[in-house]
């Protein structure tokens, strides 16, 4: 796993392998947001324009139903309760394979998610599972 990388097994998450982490820099990013916005959540979907890139909501925000799959509850440092992460369905079949590392970079992301008054967006790194984390997701 990169640096940063902290996240409880969720669904298609067990102990031993995580689905997902996060930088350093977005852990910083994190505890600003939950101080100024409580709870947070992640969504990622499949959708074209901002739909592909992580979107960051208070808690509850955005509605999931049953065509979302939660990836990981991320525990990060300063921040009280884990920050859910989920993503469509459709886009998990695609990336089920690969490792996903959530970043932040300079720029502009989607009005709609809670970093883009800060001039930063968050992004999504990612490479293929080993043979080992492969074999503890059951892949």
């Amino acid at each position: 796993m990169a640096s940063g990388d902290r996240a409880a097994p969720a669904a298609g998450g067990p102990a031993g392998a995580a689905r997902i982490g996060f930088t350093e820099a977005a852990g910083e990013l994190l505890r600003l947001l939950r101080d100024r916005h409580g709870p947070l959540m992640f969504h990622q979907s499949g959708g074209c324009c901002d739909g592909s890139a992580p979107m960051c909501y208070p808690a509850g925000e955005f509605r999931t139903g049953s065509s979302d799959v939660l990836l990981a509850r991320l525990e990060v440092a300063g921040v009280p309760e884990p920050v859910g992460f989920w993503m469509a369905a459709d886009q998990f079949a695609r990336w089920r394979h690969t490792h996903l590392t959530v970043d932040v970079v300079p720029g502009r992301g989607s009005g709609f998610s809670l970093e883009a008054p800060e001039g930063v967006r968050f992004l999504i790194r990612s490479r293929l599972f080993t043979d080992e984390e492969r074999a503890v997701l059951g892949e």
